[in-house]
């Protein structure tokens, strides 16, 4: 008979070393000294929807105390972190009479989120099955293991690693897990499925920092696209479960144990428990695939880092509020420091760069890039590249066409997968719309240089003159990934939410008004001039400091944003985006609606 020698007594291997053993399979369970004395004293429950028992599982705390033989199959359940050095030490042992190592005849089973226990098992092992493992089981209090899945304590999809067809071990191990309450799939293409897995063990970090809101499911968003993106690059398919699984899905449901309700993920029970997180094999996992190929990961490195950040202080699961969040994700798809941009521009795979100067009433933005740009940088002209021809019915910036843009784009020399930097001599006012519009139209990693030229040359006093010709880009662009407004969702809007009128107050109080047909506001809009997004030296106010801007003005819920012609809306949204507030930005904007006649106008402070 087939005996199981789980390796890792935590929430996972506790569960299956007990369902193993009640299928009647033999089992030993291999955990800390402190694991298997609680075993040993019958002091370690299980926790099921169907009620309570003590492990009874005979138990070890290392290889020198199981004597393997040929019929053994080891199952790795340790963290990823920790499998490495469980696999070289069990690797070595000998099986039966010691002319073997287990490496070269016993199978290993890998249940490890990420990557990378697959690849460390194959240096160490010949017959290597890989699995993706849905079991939401519970370890954060010493003497208990909770496994809330019923009727099916979780569900494996198994495979051959490198991905090959089945073998017999696999479809022994198969049946064993099934007879052991678990649904498995048995799949030639097991990779597939550990991306699929990768991609939803990336929001792991979120739930284990931050309360559930609108702010942490908007950052998980962010991070599963940039993952798949990551994974695609790196060569990756990635399975749906939703049309390829052929388990039944519906025999597992997590339920609700009372005194026992399911706190977070393997990644939220580790900071609860003090240990070492995953986080570098599953946001780390991204990182290390997307520089391999030359990209950048900014959300999940972001995420990685503060999680190294709060394991290290100490900070209990789910205690960071909204505007750390917002912090956090700032850094990565807002706004970049120019020292950061020194290194990048140094690096093997540098961002383009955009010199997007522009004012209102200042036509001599290419006579300024000239005279002094940031090296490498190709200059955008705004009013014939990133707007299509004014009009009365469009207003005086309206959006172009995508197969102009696209034009233009290649023209800077925009990559597939290449990073994009934009930056002005104004806090960022006329780049923000280069910022918006490329991620409108596909392109996900745009960061507004924070500060400017001006801060660039007072920390780095790196500048070119003349202009730079780039090698055409091969970025290809589709319309509509962020969110806009038309004039009648714009009037509508402050009904339902906040309609944000981001131009100097003055404007918006109708007192005057340099180049539109009317002045005044939309009705129902709040005046919050985007200028003030801005601290002295030109660069963003910090996300907290934003996000109290934001709080006080009553900013919540659906928000749209509208300027004079679609170019400072832009700015403010990328400072609501600092914030942690998604936004929609009108395009005609003032100058089309004070074009039309029909539409109503406000004056004076009143928003009404």
């Amino acid at each position: 008979m087939t005996r199981y020698v789980v390796i890792g007594a935590g929430a996972v291997g506790v569960s299956l070393a007990v369902e193993l053993r009640v299928a009647g399979r033999e089992v030993v369970l291999v955990g800390r000294p402190r694991q298997a004395e609680l075993i040993a004293a019958g002091r370690l429950r299980y926790i099921t929807a169907d009620g309570t028992q003590h492990v009874d599982v005979p138990s070890a705390t290392g290889p020198a105390e199981v004597a393997l033989d040929r019929h053994d199959v080891l199952v790795l359940t340790t963290k990823t972190g920790d499998a490495d050095a469980a696999l070289a030490e069990w690797s070595s042992q000998p099986v039966g009479d010691g002319r073997h190592r287990a490496g070269d005849v016993l199978p290993v089973v890998t249940v490890q989120n990420g990557l990378d226990a697959e690849r460390s098992a194959l240096r160490r092992f010949a017959t290597v099955i890989g699995a993706v493992v849905w079991i939401p089981s519970v370890y954060v209090t010493d003497d208990e293991v909770v496994s809330p899945g019923a009727p099916a304590r979780g569900v494996f999809w198994l495979g051959a690693h490198p991905d090959a067809p089945a073998t017999d071990a696999v479809a022994r191990v198969a049946d064993d897990l099934r007879a052991a309450r678990h649904e498995v799939q048995v799949v030639d293409d097991l990779s597939r499925w550990k991306a699929s897995k990768l991609v939803a063990s990336s929001t792991f970090a979120l739930g284990a920092l931050y309360p559930s809101g609108p702010e942490r499911d908007r950052a998980a968003e962010l991070v599963r696209a940039e993952t798949e993106a990551v994974l695609t690059a790196a060569g990756f398919t990635i399975a749906d479960h939703t049309t390829e699984a052929t388990v039944d899905l519906g025999r597992f449901g997590v339920h609700q144990i009372e005194g026992h309700e399911r706190p977070g993920s393997s990644t939220w029970q580790s900071l609860a428990r003090g240990r070492t997180p995953e986080t570098d094999f599953l946001n780390g996992e991204v990182v290390l695939l997307a520089r391999l190929n030359g990209l950048r990961a900014p959300v999940n490195a972001a995420l990685q880092a503060r999680v190294s950040r709060a394991a290290a202080e100490v900070t209990a699961p789910g205690t960071l509020d909204a505007a750390d969040l917002a912090t956090t994700l700032a850094a990565a798809t807002v706004t970049v420091d120019p020292t950061t941009l020194r290194v990048e521009l140094a690096g093997p795979q540098p961002p383009v760069v955009l010199d997007v100067r522009w004012a209102l009433g200042d036509p001599d933005g290419e006579k300024h890039y000239l005279d002094a740009h940031l090296p490498g940088a190709a200059y955008v002209d705004l009013e014939s590249e990133l707007a299509a021809p004014a009009s009365v019915e469009q207003g005086r910036h309206p959006l172009p066409d995508i197969a102009n843009l696209q034009r233009a784009a290649r023209q800077w020399g925009v990559r597939t997968g290449v990073p994009v930097v934009v930056y002005d001599d104004n806090g960022g006012l006329s780049a923000a719309r280069a910022w918006w519009l490329l991620r409108w139209a596909g392109v996900a990693d745009v960061r507004i240089l924070d500060g400017g030229l001006g801060a660039w040359v007072a920390q780095t006093g790196q500048t070119e003159s003349g202009a730079s010709t780039p090698e055409p880009g091969d970025v290809v662009l589709t319309p509509g990934h962020l969110p806009v407004l038309d004039a009648d969702a714009a009037a509508a809007l402050p009904g339902t939410g906040v309609l944000i009128d981001a131009r100097a107050a003055e404007r918006y109080r109708g007192e005057v008004e340099p180049v539109d047909a009317r002045a005044g506001h939309i009705p129902g809009a709040v005046s919050l001039p985007t200028a003030d997004n801005l601290g002295p030296a030109g660069a963003f106010r910090s996300a907290a400091s934003l996000r109290a801007r934001f709080d006080a003005a009553g900013v919540t819920g659906s928000v749209g944003v509208y300027c004079g012609s679609g170019v400072t809306a832009a700015h403010e949204i990328a400072a609501l985006h600092i914030a942690g507030i998604d936004a929609a930005l009108y395009p005609g904007s003032w100058s089309q609606w004070s074009g039309d006649p029909s539409r109503p106008v406000a004056t004076s402070a009143d928003p009404s």
